[in-house]
């Protein structure tokens, strides 16, 4: 049976800085793609963040006119994000933004649980120093951010963690399935963080996956990404 979120409270600061908004002038200058590709990260963006709520109808020139972009960049953004799960068709409604339900996240979860540990066992055998002192400059930062409890910049830091991780892994089909994972993980990530308590945990348990790839410790790198994918699941489920 699927549970549906409603988010709580909206953090105050952005996740990331927030996707511009094109204008004409600008847009004679730009090609179709890259305004597709502009369209994309801003609906994707108020996705993530719960700014376009789980459930909430999307109105193509409603967002064209918040964008400033148009119908066409926007209608082509939405398919994409169609095809990632983030929005739906709903007969005789239009598209809406998928909701957020508990059986979805518990299915991404034991799929990261099939396929992260491995990678990690592939990055602690491959990543080389200039990964190695990438995680720990990501952890730095994220410390910062942990000590002023900043939910999004704390988000951002954790994607980008595990980002490096997975392109430490030098091996891109694996790359492919994870990343996609993750994107769809990244409202669940959002709501996970939202959680003071849970900040400092994050923190810590990121640390032991580095330790262990710096130590070349496959078994212990996979153990560490078990007990964090484990984290995640029993956060988000209380939050849910």
């Amino acid at each position: 049976m699927s549970s549906e979120f409603s988010p709580k409270a909206k953090p105050r600061r952005a996740l990331a800085p927030r996707p511009r908004q094109t204008s004409p002038a600008a847009q004679r200058h730009t090609t179709p793609q890259s305004l597709r590709d502009i369209a994309y990260d801003a609906i994707k963006y108020r996705i993530i963040t719960c700014a376009f709520k789980p459930g909430e109808y999307v109105n193509e020139a409603r967002v064209s006119t918040v964008l400033g972009l148009g119908r066409t960049p926007v209608h082509q953004a939405i398919d994409r994000l169609m095809l990632e799960g983030m929005v739906q068709v709903i007969p005789r409604k239009g598209v809406i933004v998928k909701p957020v339900s508990l059986d979805e996240v518990m299915q991404i979860i034991e799929a990261r649980f099939i396929v992260e540990p491995q990678g990690v066992r592939l990055t602690a055998e491959r990543a080389d120093e200039n990964d190695i002192a990438g995680l720990a400059d990501i952890l730095a930062r994220a410390e910062q951010w942990t000590a002023v409890r900043n939910v999004e910049q704390m988000m951002s830091l954790d994607r980008e963690f595990h980002q490096v991780l997975v392109r430490a892994a030098r091996n891109d089909v694996f790359a492919d399935i994870l990343n996609k994972l993750h994107e769809r993980s990244l409202r669940f990530w959002f709501i996970s963080l939202t959680d003071i308590g849970h900040h400092g945990a994050v923190q810590q348990e990121h640390q032991a996956i580095l330790q262990a790839i710096r130590d070349r410790d496959i078994d212990a790198a996979e153990q560490a990404m078990r007990r964090h994918i484990e984290s995640f699941r029993t956060n988000v489920a209380r939050n849910l």
